[in-house]
């Protein structure tokens, strides 16, 4: 018994016809696929159907028949396939991560620039903040990531993207909202949010600024992300320091100013593993000018 017979006789059967099945679904001639119905019972040893001027009808050998061959038929092409994708070489994976928030920005570009040179790549991504993600990179549960300069961090080398210029950030209608810029003097009775300890690269920053600017800060809380920023604002009317690039995605509620003076600054770098010797890496780094062009 070949698979070609299983076929044929599928064909018929969800034809009701020889002639039909024939002519519109196997493109041979009426007499050739009779015999080959003939010669299928013939090795199965029972009539498998009833032929008549209207048409076919299965016989109840017929029927239990159908259902095993139409089985038979669909692991065949399982069993192609699978050897198929047996014989191709493995797909490439890479393994990357971004500082949260920051794949609106990057992952569009670097999802280009790695599929235009390996279409067939998958692309495995994860979301956190940059100490996660660095203890990530250094266990190599990572290729890359796109994170805050952390310390500690010996094992890691990075690239840089871009340089964030920080921002005040508070109610569209606060007092300070019809300022050009704002000077950190001008906050000092303002109920202010500091990053918190899970965003070590901004709170430092922020911390650092205002020390150098001898405004003794004391912030009313700290907050976690930018969603968390935006609901304490809104609900307090209060003030923080964000990276510029967080304004594209603020309500109309809350809108920002830039620092008068020389504001703090913070960059985001591309991270990996001094081992990592991925040529998808090294795809990646040699077009860190176009993820910065992109973002910017």
């Amino acid at each position: 018994m070949e698979l070609r017979h299983l076929r044929y006789f599928v064909a018929v059967a969800d034809a009701g016809s020889l002639t039909v099945a024939a002519e519109q679904k196997l493109h041979t001639s009426q007499p050739s696929l009779s015999r080959q119905i003939r010669d299928l019972e013939r090795e199965v040893g029972v009539p498998l159907m009833n032929r008549s001027a209207q048409g076919i009808a299965l016989t109840a050998a017929g029927k239990a028949f159908l259902e095993h061959a139409r089985m038979a038929l669909l692991q065949a092409e399982a069993a192609k396939e699978a050897a198929l994708r047996a014989a191709q070489p493995p797909q490439p994976a890479f393994s990357l991560g971004f500082l949260s928030g920051a794949e609106i920005d990057l992952l569009p570009e670097v999802d280009r620039i790695l599929r235009d040179a390996f279409p067939g790549i998958d692309i495995r991504l994860s979301s956190d903040y940059s100490p996660s993600l660095a203890k990530a990179l250094m266990r190599r549960k990572l290729d890359a990531a796109f994170i805050r300069p952390e310390e500690h961090m010996e094992d890691l080398v990075c690239r840089r993207v871009r340089t964030d210029p920080l921002v005040f950030v508070f109610p569209s209608d606060h007092r300070l909202a019809s300022q050009a810029a704002v000077a950190p003097e001008e906050i000092r009775d303002e109920t202010f949010y500091l990053p918190s300890k899970s965003a070590p690269a901004v709170r430092r920053i922020v911390l650092d600024y205002f020390s150098r600017t001898g405004i003794d800060l004391k912030p009313d809380r700290e907050v976690h992300n930018v969603v968390h920023a935006i609901s304490m604002i809104a609900s307090t009317r209060g003030v923080m320091m964000l990276p510029a690039y967080t304004k594209r995605y603020l309500p109309e509620t809350i809108t920002t100013r830039p620092v008068r003076g020389e504001a703090p600054k913070l960059d985001l770098v591309v991270a990996y593993h001094k081992a990592n010797k991925s040529p998808i890496l090294k795809l990646l780094l040699s077009e860190v000018g176009k993820l910065a062009t992109a973002s910017s």
